[in-house]
């Protein structure tokens, strides 16, 4: 056990209950200094960034990888305006969910509260700690966050912004946010399960699935992106060429990128030619199954290949008989994360919405959608595929569970259970 870890977890439970109390306008005001300091550090946050690349492609680092790690001046811009989007949401903390007279003097609220501790693990995007940090002090709770390596001094400057603007505002934000950096800290965090209540992995399947398997702390998230279209028989030729391609173009190094196309057959004969030209325009590799490449030129798609995330310009296509069928391909072989038709038919865009098991299911719309920011949360701490808790884009509601308040007036349980007194159960507004 690191001892570095161990004591930094102990702060931050110790901060959480601190943080929990804290009125809106106090982290409001956190998070307005930190959108400033980020522009007036803008600069220096580059500068440190240039040399996490320069050392990435040292040592060899992969293209995904380095794309992921990369920082600009439009980047920066859109930390700056995802920090000022989660400082405008209301507080999130305190709401009512329910009111209920339980008796005439006895009220019950149902409110919400944060969770407490979140331990982030992230790979490469240091992107990610403005998101996670920005949207944990808004929603309240303490965060140990462990970046990777590579990303080891944007981090470094990215997470200084955020300390100075915490200090500014006052000790009741001291130890709010931890940084842990060495390999080992990983294991010491995901053994800190007395302090830290939520992991939150954000990375490789192989990393979501090695946090999984070695804690007892409840993990947040998705091991894979494998997002399909499915281009039914009625649909918008020009629509549905669009959607594909900026599914899987726009950005194709991310979890909701397409990685299969499924084509009703129907279509098939005027869909994939004119697809396939825009996408091999773009420098995608297609891959398809025999009914695809007896009508466009594709390497021969496997297997493996359905059940394959690229996160690269790879494409695997396969024609479809039916909505049935494609229904069934993406619920055997998809990720649960985003799925989408095109389609101009009512009834087989309901049946599709309704039927396909994942966090998001869109219609006539790009799968590259799914996502926090575009969702409006403000910002993202990830994308869950869970079925309890949170699903899909996680924002501020993903970061707060609830708590009962009840109020009384000296009630006694014995007085209900003899009979003299009588419960109302009453919904209040």
């Amino acid at each position: 056990m690191s001892a570095d870890t161990l004591q930094k977890a102990k702060a931050a439970r110790a901060a959480s209950f601190r943080l929990a109390a804290v009125d809106g306008a106090r982290k409001t005001a956190v998070l307005h200094r930190v959108a400033a300091l980020l522009k007036e550090r803008r600069d220096s946050i580059l500068s440190e960034n240039s040399r996490d690349m320069e050392l990435a492609r040292d040592r060899n680092t992969s293209p995904v990888l380095v794309k992921r790690l990369g920082l600009n001046e439009s980047k920066i811009d859109a930390m700056i305006a995802s920090v000022n989007e989660v400082a405008a949401m209301p507080d999130p903390v305190g709401t009512v969910l329910l009111r209920r007279e339980l008796d005439g003097d006895l009220l019950l609220e149902k409110v919400t509260v944060p969770i407490g501790v979140i331990g982030i693990i992230f790979e490469s995007r240091p992107d990610a700690l403005v998101q996670i940090s920005s949207l944990c002090i808004k929603s309240g709770n303490a965060a140990i966050l462990k970046g990777g390596s590579e990303a080891q001094w944007s981090n470094r400057a990215l997470f200084s912004v955020f300390v100075d603007a915490m200090r500014e505002e006052g000790p009741v934000f001291d130890d709010g946010l931890q940084l842990v950096e060495g390999r080992e800290d990983i294991r010491a965090l995901l053994a800190l399960d007395e302090y830290v209540d939520l992991m939150i992995p954000r990375g490789s399947n192989e990393l979501v699935r090695t946090i999984r398997d070695n804690t007892r702390i409840p993990v947040l998230g998705h091991a894979d992106g494998i997002c399909h279209v499915y281009v039914d028989r009625q649909m918008d030729v020009e629509m549905a060429v669009s959607v594909t391609v900026d599914a899987k173009c726009q950005y194709p190094a991310v979890c909701n990128a397409v990685e299969t196309l499924l084509v009703h057959e129907d279509a098939a004969s005027v869909f994939l030619p004119l697809v396939a030209q825009r996408l091999k325009a773009q420098g995608v590799a297609l891959r398809g199954d025999e009914r695809t490449r007896a009508l466009i030129e594709a390497d021969e798609a496997t297997e493996e290949d359905w059940q394959t995330e690229y996160t690269d310009l790879i494409l695997s296509i396969r024609v479809v008989s039916s909505l049935d069928e494609a229904v069934a391909h993406i619920n055997r072989y998809g990720s649960h994360h985003t799925d989408c038709i095109v389609t101009n038919d009512k009834d087989a865009a309901d049946a599709f919405l309704r039927r396909v098991d994942s966090s998001s299911v869109l219609l006539n719309c790009s799968t590259r959608f799914a996502d926090g920011y575009r969702y409006g949360l403000g910002a993202e701490v990830g994308i869950s595929t869970n079925r309890i808790h949170a699903r899909g884009p996680v924002g501020l509601e993903g970061l707060l569970i609830y708590k009962f308040r009840l109020r009384g007036n000296g009630n006694l349980v014995a007085d209900y259970v003899d009979g003299r007194r009588h419960f109302t159960h009453r919904e209040l507004p």
